[in-house]
């Protein structure tokens, strides 16, 4: 597949039931609080992980987790993300996920993280760090059931 075209449906069908069967795991318990505003970036974040946009999944996922943990566990909208992330998010490799996204959104002229060339030959790369991006952000969506 030509990274500029649609994705093929059958790469498609599989990104999708990857995610399915992510979320179908995370679904432990019977009722979660949910914050609107980060179920509808994450309902986006869905379309672009289908369609293979990695570098925004990973950009997203901080948003969504930030988000998510904002409205529903610290109640505080005046908390630094490095902070809020660090207090309420349960899962493992936090700092890794914001490192990442830092480095992508925040471009250092004197050493750029990445290049135009290394985009397109790191393609395989770019999607395993977006798929555990995304299984990240699940994990935090439905880290506290309820009853």
């Amino acid at each position: 597949m030509f990274l500029f075209d649609y994705a093929d449906k059958d790469v498609w069908n599989k990104r999708r039931k990857l995610l399915d069967e992510e979320l179908e795991k995370a679904e432990i318990g019977l009722v979660y609080t949910v914050s609107d505003y980060s179920t509808t970036l994450f309902m986006d974040m869905q379309i672009s992980f289908c369609s293979g946009a990695w570098l925004s999944i990973v950009i997203m996922s901080v948003s969504v987790i930030d988000s998510h943990l904002r409205e529903t566990e610290a109640m505080d909208t005046s908390i630094m993300t490095a902070k809020l992330l660090k207090e309420y998010y349960e899962g493992e490799e936090i700092d890794w996920l914001r490192h990442m996204r830092n480095k992508y959104v925040y471009h250092n002229l004197d050493k750029p993280f990445f290049e135009m060339n290394n985009w397109f030959k790191n393609q395989e790369q770019l999607e395993k760090d977006a798929t555990k991006a995304m299984r990240m952000t699940i994990s935090a969506l439905f880290q506290n059931p309820g009853i």
